[in-house]
């Protein structure tokens, strides 16, 4: 329980890491979901089509926290063996150049939505199918929670090149 409680909280016991607990209640809330729907088959044979548009926005939102967790903690994709063999400078750079095209990314990303943010709300009005709510607003997480993505990315960058200053390799 211990080890599960350090994973959920952090690297301290009093420090409340907000990130792990989104994570933890979108995947509650879409394991609910899921739960009812299935309960809801086979019990009266019906299935509630806002389960599915609530689930797959969720399931969005949990990717864009996810992925900060993912680059906090090195798990994002990367050339190690090649990574492995570079000299210490050239590590440094490698390592400036992963974090900044990832935030470039992401800052993509983020201009894109928002750009389709402001095109719904000022031109199209589309409305979600099964529960009638402004599509936008699924959409609006995407910005917000990719402030986890940036965190993750200058986490990740900020303890790799600490790292690769303590080593004496060259």
């Amino acid at each position: 329980m211990g080890f599960f409680l350090e994973e959920c909280v952090g690297d301290s016991k009093d420090h409340i890491r907000i990130d792990h607990w989104i994570v933890a209640i979108l995947l509650a809330i879409m394991a609910a979901i899921a739960f009812v729907n299935v309960i809801s088959r086979y019990l009266i044979n019906l299935s509630f089509a806002a389960t599915e548009e609530i689930t797959v926005n969720l399931f969005v939102w949990l990717t864009v926290v996810g992925s900060g967790i993912a680059f906090e903690r090195g798990g994002q994709l990367g050339m190690v063996t090649l990574y492995n063999v570079l000299p210490k400078k050239t590590k440094k750079f490698a390592i400036l150049l992963s974090s900044s095209l990832s935030a470039i990314l992401f800052i993509l990303v983020d201009i894109y939505v928002i750009q389709a943010i402001y095109d719904e709300v000022t031109l199209f009005w589309a409305i979600s199918p099964a529960l009638g709510i402004p599509v936008w607003v699924y959409y609006l997480g995407v910005p917000i929670l990719s402030v986890f993505v940036f965190t993750g990315i200058y986490k990740d960058a900020s303890s790799k090149l600490k790292k690769l200053e303590g080593s004496r390799s060259t």
